[in-house]
């Protein structure tokens, strides 16, 4: 037999081969589009025609964005300088930006107060949307709707203190009395805030606005952009809470305040919000005290919030039915009493629930904003249907302005539907 040691055929591995590098056809960009867009046939026929879509979109609509007119004085000098071309006139645009954003009567030496409102919302939102910050910050918050009302109606300080103090007299007295009996605190807080503000709103001068330190603004001169945003987050901010109260009230064992919130809910839901809005410009004033000249603004923020509020409270009632009875018997079982076991366990699963339904009607109040152009309010779509084509200049130009409008409308609601997605994510405790 041969020793086996000198066999030049024997052979031993001392080693692992390394692994080959995947077909070209299994990585990258091959593999994504053969995946996503070519994986049957069905969806290779779709991608195609597709393409075909965005190319002839792109073949109509770049050129016009490519080739448009930033300066020039009128919709006749754009077309001068076009010479026959196709291109936009965004002149309009640089033009008459200011008109878009506040307005055609808010002083343009006073620009500078709204859009430091604009910057001090950011920073007084930012403890509530994002819960990491420290909480020292709401104190801000709380403080910031007083802020703002100077900075952009202006007029004497003392009105808004005098707000301030009767917010925060109603708080002290609902943390005293609400402890025991919710009615008592929340009718005793209303009471001494309207107290407050009747006495203190009798103490202010007449005069009190023409030697103030920031010019006054009456809410008619408001418009633009900057009033449909001042409308969605304040009706928006304003009817969450009351949202929560109607749907917490159409739930109650109380027949009373059931059948009060049942047909609030319903009524407002069965009336269009553009018959609302001339209510309140028509006949609101009727429902409050004679002589008392309510602002127009504030009006419209009842209406809307009551529109809004009304919608949500029956989003969150879904949220409260999807709750199993065993998070209301949990609750039970540890004692909570009524108002402990809503605010520790069952309405912060019931809103995480409701965040999709929330934020869609946010949305779409934000977007209904715009029908303030109905009751000469001259928000961002009154502007442009009111001065801006009605002006000879400009007479024409229609697709440069409602993209404009499409555009700021579709950043602000895009933003706040990745808010609302990333919110989701971080309150998605039900996932491992």
């Amino acid at each position: 037999m041969a020793d086996q040691t000198t066999n030049p055929i024997a052979f031993v591995a001392d080693g692992t081969i390394p692994p080959s590098p995947p077909p070209a056809n299994q990585t990258g960009i091959v593999k994504w589009l053969r995946e996503n867009l070519f994986s049957g046939v069905t969806n290779t026929i779709l991608t195609l025609l597709s393409i075909l879509l965005i190319y002839v979109l792109l073949k109509n609509t770049l050129p016009w964005i490519l080739n448009g007119v930033w300066n020039a004085d009128s919709l006749a000098q754009c077309r001068e300088i076009l010479d026959g071309k196709t291109g936009a006139c965004f002149a309009v645009l640089t033009e008459r930006w200011h008109q878009l954003i506040y307005g055609f009567k808010y002083p343009v030496e006073a620009y500078w107060r709204p859009n430091l409102a604009f910057v001090l919302m950011l920073v007084a939102v930012a403890p509530v949307l994002f819960f990491d910050l420290p909480r020292k910050l709401l104190l801000f918050t709380a403080l910031y709707p007083f802020i703002a009302f100077w900075l952009i109606w202006g007029g004497t300080i003392m009105v808004p203190i005098v707000a301030l103090l009767g917010c925060v007299a109603a708080g002290v007295v609902f943390q005293k009395f609400g402890r025991n009996s919710f009615a008592a605190g929340f009718f005793g807080a209303i009471v001494v805030a309207l107290v407050v503000w009747n006495v203190g709103g009798a103490l202010i001068p007449e005069g009190a606005n023409e030697g103030a330190l920031l010019t006054a603004v009456p809410s008619r001169d408001l418009g633009g952009f900057m009033l449909n945003l001042m409308l969605g987050v304040t009706c928006v901010s304003l009817s969450l809470p009351l949202g929560i109260a109607l749907a917490l009230g159409r739930q109650s064992d109380m027949p009373l305040i059931k059948w009060v919130c049942v047909i609030f809910i319903e009524f407002i839901r069965g009336v269009p919000l553009i018959t609302l809005l001339f209510v309140a410009s028509v006949m609101l004033a009727y429902f409050f005290p004679p002589d008392s000249t309510v602002d127009l603004f504030l009006r419209v923020v009842i209406m809307i919030t009551m529109f809004s509020a009304a919608y949500i409270a029956e989003v969150i009632r879904g949220g409260l039915a999807a709750l199993p009875r065993g998070q209301y018997e949990a609750a039970d079982s540890l004692g909570l009493d009524y108002p402990q076991a809503m605010r520790l366990i069952i309405l912060p699963q019931a809103l995480k629930i409701s965040i999709p339904g929330i934020v869609n009607v946010a949305v779409g109040l934000f977007k209904d904003t715009t029908l303030v152009s109905v009751i000469s309010m001259f928000d961002l779509v009154g502007m442009i249907r009111g001065p801006i084509l009605a002006s000879t200049e400009w007479n024409g130009v229609y697709w440069e302005l409602l993209g404009f409008a499409a555009l700021l409308f579709f950043v602000v609601c895009y933003g706040i539907s990745q808010y609302s997605q990333w919110l989701e994510r971080r309150l998605a405790t039900d996932h491992h």
